[in-house]
């Protein structure tokens, strides 16, 4: 029981001396999992398996489970001192909100955006800005896990797609391509998020992450 009690998950986190003792149990799995979610939502709707004009039947999903949720397992891990996964699903959670409200029917947002280059330049720069920032988080998580950089490499390249397939006036290639990245992110995501439940309750079986420059748990 001691060891169990000592462990803690390390698959998202930054170097640090000594854990910090505290009693909220391990945000990771979940805020990964609100991320997974969505991310193969919206791969989904860019890949062309869910038509665009059906969006508003996933704006649910995308408020509540990977807005409002994963910006809360954002909170958590502020708590926790985790200051890279902590910014990462907050704002992914930020993220999902915004465009959540955005499409959502009765708020007239979206029906700003009648006219398709409008649309697709707004959605571009929407887009490129997210590209921007992901590749902030991308250099700022280096010394995490192998598993989580695959997971924000391909989240960069989904958006780096999806941005310039925007402001291409709406290529579907690029937009396709970047919906298909989104879900291998989506898969990979899951696989980490698995892996940290895991760990984190002193699993059966354990799935490889490629730790870097990890701190030895005592």
């Amino acid at each position: 029981m001691a060891q169990f009690a000592s462990s803690r998950d390390y698959s998202v986190t930054e170097h640090q001396a000594e854990p910090i003792a505290t009693s909220i149990a391990n945000p990771i799995p979940l805020g990964l999992g609100a991320l997974a979610f969505t991310t193969a939502i919206l791969g989904c709707v860019y890949a062309g398996f869910i038509v665009h004009t059906s969006i508003a039947i996933v704006i649910g999903f995308a408020l509540f489970y990977g807005g409002i949720v994963q910006l809360l397992a954002g909170m958590w891990e502020f708590r926790k001192s985790n200051t890279v996964a902590a910014t990462v699903f907050a704002s992914y959670g930020g993220f999902l909100l915004a465009l959540g409200i955005t499409f959502a029917p009765g708020l007239g947002i979206v029906g700003t955006l009648q006219n398709p280059s409008t649309a697709h330049a707004v959605l571009g720069l929407f887009f490129l800005c997210w590209t921007i920032f992901t590749g902030v988080l991308f250099l700022g998580s280096l010394r995490t896990s192998l598993a989580f950089l695959i997971v924000l490499a391909l989240l960069f390249l989904s958006y780096l797609l999806l941005t310039i397939g925007e402001l291409a006036g709406g290529s579907t290639v690029l937009l396709i391509i970047g919906g298909w990245l989104g879900i291998v992110c989506a898969l990979v995501a899951w696989y980490t998020a698995l892996a940290s439940i895991l760990r984190s309750v002193d699993g059966a079986f354990r799935l490889p992450v490629g730790l870097i420059n990890s701190p030895t748990v005592a």
